[in-house]
């Protein structure tokens, strides 16, 4: 969690610094807002990480500069296979769009079949015997 920590830092940083220059050269108010709050939320997310290890001890081998890499191997999880249900997802999602700006029928057509898309999505491996929980 040490190395998310010092990500947002950065990303932090790099928000003070751009809102500092655009806010000494811009006369715009809605950029300024946006960099500040870029800034505020980038800095809460590393103040999380940081407080998170803090509270952690650094137990992860990520966060130990002896570490090995073999301590962080683990058990690999599911990867499924090939799916059709994100491109159906994707069609279902565009007709249903399309529907908003043309016609009626399209919505009710879009919806139908994106809700059988994440149905399918959903319970495409409801039957798999993972041997766990």
């Amino acid at each position: 969690m040490k190395a998310e920590g010092r990500l947002f830092a950065v990303m932090t940083a790099f928000f003070a610094v751009t809102g500092l220059v655009y806010g000494f050269w811009a006369r715009e108010p809605a950029g300024k807002a946006i960099l500040a709050v870029a800034f505020l939320m980038s800095g809460l997310v590393a103040l999380f990480w940081f407080v998170q290890h803090r509270r952690g001890g650094g137990g992860r081998p990520q966060d130990r500069e002896e570490a090995e890499i073999v301590e962080s191997a683990g058990p690999v999880g599911f990867f499924p296979a090939r799916s059709g249900y994100p491109v159906l997802t994707a069609v279902g999602l565009a007709v249903f769009a399309l529907g908003l700006v043309f016609a009626r029928w399209l919505i009710i057509g879009g919806a139908v079949l994106l809700a059988f898309a994440v149905f399918g999505f959903i319970f495409q491996y409801r039957d798999r015997d993972d041997g766990g929980a």
